[in-house]
């Protein structure tokens, strides 16, 4: 049985080493394919697997159709939209992600990014904190609450929208629960956007949320950047000089940003939300042993597809 362990991006050798103990301890062989350049060479790796693992990678159509042997492929992570999920069930691949592996890491980066910021990027000029400021939590899953917990951490004033949740559950962490995302856009300085990205939340953030806010008002977007509208975004951009907007991936109108408003934003070069070594550990061991739960004993409780 050959997993096959795909990483443009890859693993701390550390979560390698333990991925290898997994899944070779349960007689299983795990093959590496690491900082690869073109999707020929995944496509030619992954016609023999029977299990596939990948961080960002592509899992499209064309890579399915040449796993010949392919019945599990696992995201390293919580959001899924590089796999085909269409695909997947087409030819009865299971689809799983690994919720919750990688929270710790994003929700910190949120106020890495929100402290550098408002330090002016630690430019030796003065600048103001994050004590007694208001702080929305747009979804709270995995790394919505501990955002919020950090965020009390702080001594922040700290509220939630999720119209998936119930408000008993959000509550629950001591915090204050809107039942509007336009209510939540009206009270917050910050708006630390947590959505998964789909057809329903596609565009979701745009022109006539963000102007909602009060001024001073920064986005902080560790999610996906396809949620925003990026038109609305410069629209307001134009009209508000209070905006900033932070993201951990470069939005497509970027250049604009670096054209008219320096000191405004702040991008990641790439996505670093995932990128510690406590994350990479987290992420690849549980796609380990959530592949290796499935072959033993057909497990699919982190399924994503039909």
């Amino acid at each position: 049985m050959k997993i096959l362990l795909a990483t443009e991006k890859a693993f701390a050798p550390v979560a390698v080493t333990s991925m290898h103990e997994v899944i070779e301890s349960a007689g299983y062989k795990l093959e590496m394919l690491e900082n690869y350049k073109s999707n020929d060479e995944l496509i030619a790796a992954v016609a023999d697997a029977d299990g596939l693992i990948v961080r960002s990678d592509l899992v499209t159509k064309e890579v399915l159709d040449a796993a010949n042997r392919l019945k599990i492929v696992i995201r390293a992570g919580a959001g899924y939209d590089n796999i085909d999920l269409e695909a997947c069930t087409a030819r009865k691949i299971v689809a799983m992600n690994t919720p919750g592996q990688n929270s710790n890491a994003v929700a910190e980066l949120v106020f890495a990014m929100m402290l550098y910021q408002i330090r002016g990027g630690f430019n030796g000029k003065s600048g103001t904190e994050l004590r007694g400021k208001s702080i929305g939590i747009h979804a709270f899953g995995h790394v919505g609450r501990l955002v919020a917990e950090i965020a009390k951490g702080f001594s922040m004033y700290v509220y939630a929208y999720d119209p998936f949740l119930p408000e008993a559950e959000i509550r629950k962490y001591g915090i204050k629960v809107l039942k509007r995302a336009e209510e939540m856009y009206r009270i917050c300085h910050f708006i630390s956007l947590h959505l998964p990205y789909n057809n329903a939340t596609k565009h979701t953030i745009g022109y006539d949320l963000v102007t909602k806010m009060p001024a001073p008002a920064t986005i902080i977007n560790t999610a996906r950047k396809e949620i925003m509208d990026e038109a609305g975004l410069l629209k307001a951009f134009e009209e508000r000089p209070d905006l900033v907007y932070l993201s951990d991936v470069e939005p497509d109108c970027k250049d604009i940003f670096a054209e008219k408003y320096k000191g405004r934003y702040l991008f990641t070069a790439k996505k670093m939300g995932a990128q510690t070594e406590e994350a990479n550990i987290n992420a690849g061991v549980a796609a380990a042993r959530q592949i290796v739960d499935y072959f033993n004993n057909g497990n699919e409780t982190f399924r994503v597809n039909k």
